[in-house]
């Protein structure tokens, strides 16, 4: 079971984002901050990682850049979501589910004023 959470803003389709860690981020970095559309943190992690790499040589830089790679898998997820806080989106719920469509499903069971005044 996952948890997600819920992030709404008005005349949009609620962000549902899994809590946890992110192998995917973790393996991509800034690339995978870009798909997510947190622009700055991507931009932030990348520019970190060029002046590790640039500024610290050999076996510590290897050590450094790894160091970089598995901040980027705790946090990534947190880096999205403060990026859609950002854009004006609310947290307004928890939920727990085995998929993202269950969770989807469960928030709007519950809260089903959610998806009023949304385009079809």
């Amino acid at each position: 079971m996952k948890t997600w959470t819920v992030h709404t803003k008005a005349g949009r389709t609620p962000e549902l984002l899994p809590e946890g860690f992110s192998a995917a981020a973790m393996i991509l970095g800034p690339v995978w901050l870009l798909a997510q559309r947190a622009w700055l943190p991507a931009v932030l992690l990348g520019c970190a990682q060029i002046a590790g790499s640039l500024l610290v040589p050999g076996a510590y830089g290897v050590l450094l850049s790894l160091a970089f790679a598995w901040i980027g898998g705790v946090f990534g997820r947190d880096l999205v979501r403060w990026s859609l806080e950002r854009r004006g989106y609310a947290l307004t719920d928890v939920v727990a589910a085995s998929s993202q469509d269950l969770a989807f499903g469960r928030i709007l069971t519950a809260r089903p004023g959610l998806i009023e005044g949304l385009p079809v």
